[in-house]
This record gives structure tokens, C-alpha cells and sequence, in this order.
């Protein structure tokens, strides 16, 4: 039976509770969605895999992806789903790669979400009016969201046949939707 939101939400609920690591599910989630709506395949079902994808992190931050197939298996979410949640880990904690466009998604908008939220966050309308042009600048500053992958974020593009940019603008807009509820809209003054 295909992954759901509810099911997703009660799984991460189990082994994420650091409020840094759901904001980042979230981000993922959306930014997945948005993926799945690019490819006509079913948002519901992609945001779920994405907000899953870090089921095992905060337990195992050493061994990240070590402790999530048996789990999920065992919580009745299809190999497929599980085998795409393996993959975003590929060539540095998980020898799956990624081979549908679900997984060459994942694989690429883990990261990238890291350098869109980090980039909103220093707006005053934070996603609200983040433009893919002032992204490109912030994801070229090899300072800025130092720690985010940049080789894996290009070569996960590669992976998709598409362009960063196209990418990020299609990530950005599937955030955005949400800014509000990711911590990244204009903060009301009271």
C-alpha cells in the first residue's frame, strides 16, 4: 500500500523530535511534492517519502540509513518507498543509487532545501519573494550554507537531466506554499 502523509507523520513522530531535524523533513517533504507535481506522479505520496527520509538520523547520525529498512519493513511501507529513502544517502552512507526520478529527487533536494531555507532566512520575506536568481548566488558562495554538498546537489541535478536552476525554482515554489508553517515568512511584529 503507497506510503501516506498520516502514516509519514506518525512513523518520523516515533524517532524525530529535535525541532532542526522536523523543520528539515518538512522542508524536504514540501520541496518533494513539489518534485512529484513536475513529474505528474502523486504529491501526497512523494512529500510522505520525503518527510520519512531521515527516520533514523537522530538516532544514528554515525550510522544514518544503518537503521531504517528493517523498521519501516516491519511498519508495512513498500520496499520501493523504502528503497527510494535509502538512495538519498547514496556514495556517502548508502550504496543504493538512485534510479527513479522519487529517488534522484530525494538524492538531490536533501541538500539543496538546506541552501533555500538557509537563503530565506536571511530575507525579510523569507521565501516569499526569494527568486531563483538570488538563490544561484547564495549556492555559489561556498561560504554560505558551507555544510550543504554542492558536488551532490549538481550531480543529483545531473541525475535528473535538468538544471540546478529548474531544480530550485521548482523547490522553492513547493516551499513556499508552506513558508508560514517552515518558519520561513515574515515574521509578524505584535
Amino acid at each position: 500500500m503507497m506510503l501516506t502523509m498520516e502514516q509519514a507523520r506518525a512513523l518520523t513522530a516515533e524517532t524525530v523530535t529535535e525541532e532542526s531535524l522536523i523543520f528539515h523533513a518538512k522542508n524536504v517533504s514540501y520541496a518533494m511534492g513539489a518534485m512529484a507535481r513536475h513529474f505528474g506522479e502523486n504529491v501526497e505520496h512523494w512529500q510522505a517519502v520525503g518527510l520519512l527520509h531521515d527516520y533514523d538520523y537522530q538516532q544514528w547520525p554515525e550510522e544514518h540509513l544503518q537503521h531504517t529498512a528493517e523498521p519501516l519493513r516491519a511498519a508495512g511501507v513498500e520496499e520501493s518507498d523504502i528503497r527510494a529513502i535509502l538512495s538519498h544517502g547514496y556514495g556517502h552512507c548508502s550504496e543504493v543509487k538512485p534510479e527513479t526520478p522519487m529517488e534522484k529527487s530525494l538524492y538531490t533536494v536533501d541538500e539543496l532545501t538546506g541552501i533555500i531555507q538557509a537563503a530565506a532566512r536571511m530575507r525579510p520575506n523569507g521565501l516569499l519573494d526569494l527568486e531563483v536568481k538570488s538563490f544561484m548566488k547564495k549556492f555559489k558562495d561556498k561560504k554560505f550554507a558551507a555544510k550543504c554538498d554542492r558536488a551532490l546537489i549538481v550531480n543529483g541535478c545531473e541525475l535528473l537531466g535538468m538544471e540546478l536552476s529548474e531544480v530550485a525554482g521548482i523547490c522553492i515554489e513547493g516551499m513556499r506554499e508552506h513558508a508560514a508553517e517552515l518558519g520561513l515568512a515574515p515574521q509578524k511584529n505584535n
